[in-house]
């Protein structure tokens, strides 16, 4: 059996500069605490971010935003974090906004090796300038490109010693759907267990499309 647990100084091996990295969470319930912590450390830049939104200031992805390690950034909001909004308008953070249901389509799609998904929305709106529109049946549709990382970080509540991970409650929104659409995945993880301590029919995100784990300072 594959030992997947690192200490942070490993993760931090992982990183490089110009990574396109997926960040689990959603308002950053979810998001993995000690990884970004990590990220923060390594001062890598020219991170291109992907994740439902930017945080806050203080938390979450916000905090390499505010580092200055992002260079754009793939969210359906921003609106937690005044700063992402400012430095979009001043010019010096590229931010491409996706309806919520269509980034997490995009991520899926190219989890699944697709060529993106057709969507209604944003039809006849800011939303499809540039993209291709494709009719279907008399019906027009954007289509919206896969999106695909080099890294995933994912934060789950429990996490066996092969990678099945337990998400608690909300915790697992954007998670699982990451987990397969990126070529490395690392899990935080509040807790680590012994494989067959977890009940299967809990289990969200199979060990199959988790790396490495690291625990997390909880």
């Amino acid at each position: 059996m594959k030992n997947k647990i690192i200490d942070k100084e490993t993760f931090r091996s992982l990183l490089k500069d110009d990574m396109t990295i997926m960040f689990g969470g959603f308002m950053t319930v979810g998001t993995s605490d000690v990884l970004i912590e990590e990220i923060l450390k390594s001062g890598i830049k020219g991170i291109t971010a992907i994740c439902n939104d930017a945080g806050f200031e203080d938390r979450g992805l916000g905090k390499l935003v505010k580092n200055g390690q992002v260079k754009k950034l793939y969210a359906s909001h921003i609106g937690l974090n005044p700063l992402v909004g400012k430095m979009m308008s001043d010019g010096t953070l590229e931010v491409e906004l996706s309806p919520q249901g269509t980034l997490v389509e995009r991520i899926r799609s190219g989890g699944a090796g697709l060529g993106g998904v057709l969507t209604p929305t944003g039809i006849g709106t800011d939303v499809e300038k540039g993209k291709q529109i494709i009719e279907v049946q008399g019906k027009k549709y954007i289509l919206e490109e896969p999106l695909r990382a080099d890294m995933a970080i994912i934060r789950g509540r429990a996490v066996d010693r092969l990678g099945n991970v337990v998400y608690a409650r909300t915790a697992r929104n954007f998670n699982p759907v990451m987990a397969t659409a990126a070529d490395i995945v690392v899990v935080g993880a509040d807790q680590i267990v012994e494989v067959g301590s977890l009940d299967p029919e809990e289990i969200i995100t199979p060990h199959i499309f988790v790396d490495y784990i690291v625990k997390e300072d909880i």
